[in-house]
């Protein structure tokens, strides 16, 4: 299967500022993810979508493909991911080149492994799905059928619609949310469906040793710790 690697990092970060290219452990953070990308035996290309200059040179320096500066209107705050992905695709699609599915590795994720990332594409592969995700497990206290929306009269109603409350803490299901270190999507569900998951969805749970998601500063005090502490 031909699968396109794509990395994006766009400027303007501003829970961390310059997060993606500031230095964590001696080395940029957008290191991690492309040392992994650039290894991994089942990417066919690994790319970057951004609109800095800055990233796209250190990307560069570190081995990475930048056919493009993304347009401005792709990376704003508010952007969402998918028409970066698609904007992808579609410049490839001019060029003649095809890709069978997108995986995305956001530079947020440091630390995810070789090992770990070719685990999850090999089970892509194998389960033939929609996409593939990453996630990590729901404490108990957060699990769904534990949590509550409010109804029509400004009471309490479980948010799964049950009407009765799981009494026991054993008797919950195990419930996942998205952890961000890996999307895997079949490219005709990105362009046809236009979605990012598709009707059929597997996963892959991320080893908590290993998982940190980089978003504030207290994510990024807790990164250089994980390799203060050797805890990867």
């Amino acid at each position: 299967m031909k699968i396109l690697g794509l990395i994006p990092a766009r400027g303007g970060s501003k829970g961390v500022p310059g997060k993606n290219i500031k230095l964590l452990g001696g080395k940029p953070l957008l290191q991690y993810t492309s040392e992994i990308a650039l290894a991994s035996k089942y990417l066919s290309k690994v790319v970057l979508s951004s609109d800095d200059d800055d990233i796209i040179n250190v990307a560069k320096d570190l081995g990475v493909e930048v056919p493009f500066k993304r347009p401005s209107n792709l990376a704003e705050d508010a952007s969402p991911t998918l028409p970066v992905i698609k904007h992808v695709l579609q410049f490839y699609k001019d060029k003649g080149e095809y890709f069978e599915a997108v995986c995305l590795l956001q530079v947020t994720s440091p630390f995810r492994t070789l090992d770990f990332l070719d685990e999850t594409i090999e089970k892509f592969i194998v389960k033939g799905t929609d996409s593939l995700v990453s996630v990590q497990e729901v404490p108990h206290e957060y699990n769904p059928h534990w949590t509550f929306k409010t109804n029509d009269e400004g009471n309490l109603k479980i948010a799964t619609g049950e009407k009765n409350i799981i009494p026991r803490r054993q008797e919950l299901p195990t419930a996942y949310h998205r952890d961000g270190s890996v999307y895997i999507t079949k490219t005709k569900v990105l362009e046809e469906q236009n979605s990012l998951y598709g009707d059929s969805v597997a996963f892959i749970v991320t080893p908590k040793e290993n998982y940190v998601n980089i978003d504030t500063l207290k994510d990024w005090k807790k990164a250089e710790n994980m390799i203060k502490n050797k805890s990867l």
